[in-house]
């Protein structure tokens, strides 16, 4: 007789789509939040970011004329990622509160809609990291804090962006984004140097000095393979701290499950000891 071999999981399945679909509700919970708590967190945050997105791109209208190119930078366009999830995140979170944790909307609807919230949830934990490092590494210099301005931007947009990774990473239940979501999220990295260099091919400038080919010559190659890494880093540090705080939950579930069990028996215990007339240790 010949074994059985087990059935390859499908594609939406190794893309981290299961059948039902989170069915623990980790995508609207929190280990350290109540879901409305979680829900109004969410709204708030991606209210402010809606804030700031929309106040620069009008700043750049009225004052400096160029929000032609506002959507060329990888900075905003990850920063436009993050209030499309914190939104879309958040009104999951509250359907799920009102409904006092009967589900949430998202778990009904199509697959494809399903494996997209997953995606930018695996971009919105990692390009803001990205997006962090190589401007404070690369791109800062005095003009980063010349105007109350531009400091209020770039801490938002640049600093506060990683926070908002960090929280959804740390302080939700959502699971570490799936194996297969790490090549995607470069292969969108790769794509957004065809953007760079369309705005280059169409109004004359590199969004990013280090995309300049004449000037960095040799350097650019480095630069770009080294983008590609830090996504690497990036998407290893975001999994990595999901499956810590994974464990630690689980640890403390266990410790709280052992202790609830030894509570019955430690009041047993007592009770034997301090009954009246039984000779202590001994019970009657």
């Amino acid at each position: 007789m010949t074994a059985k071999t087990a059935p390859r999981a499908g594609f939406y399945a190794r893309m981290g789509v299961g059948a039902p679909f989170d069915p623990d509700h980790a995508l609207v919970t929190s280990p350290v939040f109540s879901p409305l708590v979680l829900a109004v967190i969410r709204l708030a945050l991606g209210s402010y970011a809606l804030f700031v997105l929309l106040f620069h791109l009008i700043w750049d209208a009225v004052k400096t004329h160029d929000a032609d190119s506002f959507f060329s930078y990888f900075t905003h366009l990850s920063y436009t990622g993050l209030v499309a999830y914190y939104f879309a995140a958040g009104v999951q979170t509250l359907c799920y509160a009102l409904k006092r944790g009967k589900g949430h909307p998202l778990q009904r609807w199509p697959r494809p809609l399903q494996l997209l919230h997953l995606l930018l949830y695996s971009t919105i934990t990692t390009y803001p990291l990205v997006v962090t490092v190589i401007f404070w590494a690369l791109l800062s210099g005095p003009s980063t804090f010349a105007t109350r301005f531009d400091t209020w931007i770039n801490i938002s947009q640049h600093a506060m962006n990683s926070l908002y990774a960090l929280f959804e990473v740390t302080l939700t239940n959502v699971r570490p984004s799936p194996w297969l979501h790490l090549p995607l999220c470069v292969f969108m990295l790769a794509c957004y140097l065809c953007v760079a260099y369309i705005t280059h091919a169409t109004q004359g400038f590199y969004t990013y000095s280090f995309l300049d080919p004449q000037k960095e010559h040799a350097k650019l190659a480095g630069y770009i393979i080294g983008v590609g890494v830090a996504e690497c880093v990036a998407f290893l540090f975001a999994r990595g701290l999901a499956i810590l705080r994974i464990r630690i939950a689980r640890r403390r579930a266990w410790q709280r499950t052992a202790s609830l069990d030894q509570e019955p028996q430690a009041i047993d215990e007592w009770e034997e000891v301090e009954r009246p007339g039984t000779p202590v240790g001994h019970a009657v």
